[in-house]
């Protein structure tokens, strides 16, 4: 059976819909940065979604194509993530999508060393015909956050990050948003193909203590 990064590691992509105090290791993604409206057709987003997962299936797939990567094992490719953040605001305005910043990310197998991942970028332009030079590899340790399930549509995202930070701020804590430390999302539902009343996102806010 495949390894499922979310069925492994539940208490980073399976909370619960109440918020939570977690510390969150180092872990390697591959990344793209952008910026604008996610929902933009044909937009930069759309775009690094989908340098994303070319790089990941080429590693995922990278013993059919004789590459092979020291300690792999067969997994389930993790789900989409993106950091997000607004020049001059703290936290997230949904109100003005056109302004976001954001780094769309999946998370990489600790097995993938960047001599593989450059290998896979390489791979990925021979069979593609396309430029995946905007994607890099990203080690980031987020440390600690607060963390909830929402479910529902995104533009409802703001009472449960309120909710969030309500809680914790009781236990100690207040939001550590800055130019290293961002509001994080990672997607647990297709958009194409779930009702927005369904969706699951976890939501990250980063914390520092008062």
């Amino acid at each position: 059976m495949s390894f499922d990064f979310k069925k492994e590691y539940k208490e980073f992509y399976l909370p619960k819909n109440k918020p939570q105090i977690i510390v969150i290791p180092k872990m390697n993604f591959i990344a793209v940065r952008g910026q604008g409206d996610p929902n933009e057709e044909g937009g930069a987003y759309k775009q690094a979604i989908s340098l994303l997962y070319g790089i990941a299936f080429t590693i995922k797939m990278s013993g059919r194509s004789g590459h092979a990567i020291d300690g792999f094992f067969d997994y389930v490719v993790p789900p989409l993530e993106g950091f997000w953040w607004q020049d001059g605001v703290k936290g997230v305005d949904y109100a003005h999508k056109e302004t976001f910043q954001w780094i769309s990310l999946i998370r990489l197998p600790d097995f993938v060393t960047q001599d593989d991942f450059a290998w896979a970028v390489d791979e990925a332009e021979k069979k593609k015909g396309t430029d995946f030079k905007k994607a890099a590899f990203f080690t980031y340790e987020e440390g600690i956050c607060v963390q909830c399930m929402h479910v529902g549509p995104y533009d409802e995202e703001p009472a449960t990050v309120r909710r969030m930070e309500e809680y914790a701020r009781e236990q100690g804590y207040v939001p550590d948003h800055s130019e290293t430390r961002y509001h994080h999302e990672i997607y647990l539902s297709d958009a194409r193909r779930c009702r927005p009343d369904r969706l699951r996102t976890v939501i990250r806010v980063p914390l520092r203590r008062v």
